[in-house]
C-alpha cells in the first residue's frame, strides 16, 4: 500500500509554503511625474514595479492639472519619482490635495544642470534627459532608490540598470555618429519652445524658440521680432513643432522666415503606444533622426 497520506501532507505544506513566499514578493506601487521617467524606472524596475505616470502621453509636464484620481495614486504609491529642477510646478499642490507625507525622489540629483534668464530670473534649465549621459545618472539614481525600498532584488535592478544603461550608451553614439557628420555651421533649427539645451550643448546642434524653459510664459512682440531677425540672419533653413504644445507660434515665425518644416520633436512627452516615441529611447532616436535629416540638407 502507498504511503499516500504523507505525500498529500508534503505536498500541502509546500503549497502553504509557496503561496506564503508569493505573498512576501511584493510589487512596487511607483507613481512617476511624466511619461519619459516613468519609462525610465520601468525599465529599472522591471517585474517588481507597478508604474503610474500622472502626465498621460503627449502631455505638457509644465502646466499639468492633476486630478482626483492623481491624488489616491499619491497617497497608496511606495515611491514617487519626479525629475526635479523646477521642471512639476504642479506637484506641490498634488502633495497637498493628496495627504502624501513620503519624500518624492529626485531622480535629476547629481546632474549638472545649466541655467538660463527667464522672465529677470535665473533659472535651472529641466529639460536633462535630452542628453543621454544625463539620463544614465536617472538610471543610477532610480537603481538606488528602488533597491533602498526592496533590498530582495537588489541583485536584478543592478542587472536591469547595466541592461538599460548599454541601451542608452549605444542611443549616445548614435546620436553623435549622426550629427557630428554635419558641419557645425548648418546645426541651426527653430523650434517652439527651449527644451532642448542639453542636446545642444551635447550634440553641438542651436535651437532657437520663442518661448522658454516653460510653456508657460509667453513671448512679448518684440521678442518675436528679434527671433525672425535672428532667424534670418543666421539662415536657420529649418523649424519643428512639438507634441506637448500648440505649434501656432512657431509656424507663424517659420512663415515669417521662409523656414521649412522638418516635423515633430517630442522634448518632454512619450507618444502613445501605437505612436514613434513609445519608450524614451524611441523618443531619443526619433528626435536625432529628424534633426540630422534636417540640418544635413
Amino acid at each position: 500500500m502507498r504511503p499516500t497520506k504523507p505525500i498529500l501532507g508534503l505536498v500541502a505544506s509546500a503549497a502553504i509554503i509557496l503561496g506564503s513566499s508569493a505573498a512576501l514578493a511584493k510589487t512596487l506601487d511607483t507613481v512617476v511625474s511624466f511619461t519619459v521617467l516613468a519609462d525610465v524606472v520601468k525599465n529599472v524596475g522591471g517585474d517588481h514595479v507597478r508604474v503610474k505616470s500622472f502626465v498621460p502621453p503627449n502631455g505638457d509636464p509644465h502646466d499639468y492639472e492633476p486630478t482626483p484620481d492623481d491624488a489616491k495614486a499619491l497617497k497608496a504609491a511606495d515611491l514617487t519619482f519626479v525629475s526635479g529642477n523646477g521642471l512639476e510646478t504642479w506637484f506641490e499642490r498634488l502633495v497637498k490635495a493628496s495627504g502624501y507625507e513620503g519624500k518624492p525622489i529626485v531622480a535629476s540629483v547629481g546632474i549638472e544642470t545649466h541655467t538660463m534668464e527667464e522672465d529677470g530670473a535665473t533659472v535651472d534649465d529641466p529639460h536633462v534627459w535630452n542628453s543621454v549621459p544625463n539620463v544614465e545618472i536617472w538610471v543610477a539614481n532610480i537603481e538606488k532608490a528602488l533597491a533602498a525600498a526592496d533590498p530582495e532584488y537588489a541583485a536584478d535592478f543592478q542587472a536591469n540598470a547595466a541592461r538599460y544603461t548599454q541601451a542608452l550608451k549605444d542611443a549616445d553614439a548614435y546620436a553623435h555618429a549622426r550629427i557630428d557628420a554635419v558641419p557645425a555651421a548648418q546645426r541651426k533649427v527653430l523650434t517652439s519652445h527651449d527644451a532642448f539645451g542639453y542636446f545642444g550643448r551635447e550634440y553641438g546642434v542651436t535651437f532657437l524658440s520663442p518661448l522658454g524653459l516653460s510653456t508657460e510664459t509667453e513671448a512679448s512682440a518684440a521678442d518675436v521680432a528679434r527671433l525672425i531677425d535672428q532667424i534670418k540672419r543666421e539662415q536657420v533653413k529649418v523649424y519643428f513643432f512639438e507634441n506637448s504644445n500648440d505649434p501656432r507660434l512657431v509656424q507663424q515665425i517659420a512663415g515669417a522666415t521662409g523656414a521649412q518644416p522638418g516635423g515633430e520633436l517630442y522634448p518632454e512627452a512619450l507618444s502613445p503606444a501605437d505612436g514613434p516615441a513609445p519608450t524614451y529611447i524611441d523618443m531619443f532616436r526619433h528626435n536625432v533622426d529628424l534633426i540630422a535629416t534636417a540640418i544635413a540638407k
